[in-house]
């Protein structure tokens, strides 16, 4: 949807500037490319059941790291030393 704004005869061009913001507002046009300008596309079924493979695979890694010794042990609250 395409917004038209035309300058009148003796139009200040800050009038006719004004009078298209104005007009961009009223339509929601603004709005709506606000909303869409971060919007991820949903995963599939396939995709989330393999991001949780993966995480739990990561997860295991590191859990047998850390009792062979390999991995130092995370503090579980903050970092602050």
């Amino acid at each position: 949807m395409a917004i038209e704004v035309k300058k009148k005869i003796g139009e200040t061009t800050r009038s006719l500037l004004r009078r298209f913001s104005r007009r961009i507002q009223q339509s929601g046009v603004l709005i709506r490319a606000r909303k869409s300008r971060f919007r991820e596309k949903e995963k599939s079924k396939t995709e989330r059941r393999n991001s949780a493979l993966r995480r739990v695979k990561i997860v295991g890694e590191k859990e047998k790291l850390r009792k062979l010794g390999l991995l130092e042990e995370e503090p579980k609250w903050g970092k602050r030393k």
